[in-house]
């Protein structure tokens, strides 16, 4: 064979990825862990236990549609603290429900916590789906906030989590610049371009403008908001670069966040340390206040 007919090698896709089976094998943490509809089933019975014992407010609606709604679980004080807790699933799969149990340890140290829930994927973009958790967000400052307020999520969550730290509060909403005390990000996707070439995109119907609107690596700004950046040290190899890549671009706009893994978690038992308001996570979170 001549050199002028020499097959050439596969154009990447994303980095040095050429398949989409390699973008699958790096993002598809269900598939990473066999477990993961059990666990899944956990955090749902955890859930209904909270809402049995804890004092709540469901389904608080917080915008204009069906699925913008909220479940409240205050603290003891009016003027508590609280944290925001957006939920994962990729963005087009559980709700808001799934994860009251957040609140149960968070409630000892006094801290409220706020569930919303929002539109999935495919019948809404996400950039659809970041406005809704941006006026959740807006919800809670306003009507809860004297006590101060964290954000924080998971999976795309962690995403959804960025892109409220990333927002022009002052602008957008008539708030002040920076009124959030914290985000806590966890597993989170911070530059979407992967993912359209995986096996979400018949879901998430990513294009060029949401790649470009809805990457929060895109649009760091200068921020007075500290980040807590994590992922379980079991995962993948892209989550752990999402997450440095992150807050690498964080500090370089003279912000600041702390990178840290949560030894031996995978993409689902990252979130156990809810369930003690000792761990790391709700230890960060009650510093913020």
């Amino acid at each position: 064979m001549s050199p002028a007919s020499t097959p050439s090698s596969p154009l990447p896709l994303y980095r040095g990825f050429t398949t989409t089976a390699q973008i699958d094998a790096e993002y598809n943490a269900g598939a990473a862990v066999p477990e993961s509809a059990s666990i899944i089933e956990r955090w749902r019975s955890e859930a209904a236990a909270a809402r049995g014992k804890l004092e709540c407010r469901l389904d608080v609606p917080y915008g204009p549609t069906l699925a913008e709604t909220l479940d409240v679980f205050p603290a003891a004080s009016a003027d508590a603290p609280v944290f925001v807790f957006l939920h994962g699933g990729y963005w087009r799969a559980l709700s808001s429900k799934d994860f009251s149990g957040i609140a149960t340890a968070l409630g000892t140290l006094g801290i409220a916590t706020v569930v919303p829930n929002y539109a999935l994927a495919p019948s809404v973009t996400i950039d659809e789906i970041s406005r809704q958790c941006r006026a959740s967000v807006a919800w809670v400052l306003r009507n809860m906030g004297s006590g101060g307020v964290v954000v924080g999520g998971h999976s795309a969550g962690g995403h959804l989590s960025a892109m409220c730290a990333i927002t022009r509060w002052a602008d957008d909403y008539g708030l002040p610049v920076d009124p959030l005390r914290g985000a806590l990000l966890i597993s989170g996707l911070y530059d979407l371009e992967p993912l359209r070439h995986s096996y979400l995109q018949p879901q998430i119907r990513l294009d060029d403008g949401i790649v470009a609107r809805s990457s929060p690596i895109a649009h760091v700004r200068p921020s007075t908001t500290p980040l807590h950046i994590t992922w379980g040290g079991a995962e993948s190899a892209e989550f752990a670069r999402q997450s440095s890549s992150f807050h690498e671009a964080w500090q370089a706009a003279g912000n600041a966040s702390t990178l840290a893994p949560l030894a031996g978690a995978n993409h689902f038992t990252v979130l156990d340390g809810f369930a003690d308001p000792q761990s790391e996570l709700c230890r960060w979170i009650a510093g913020r206040f």
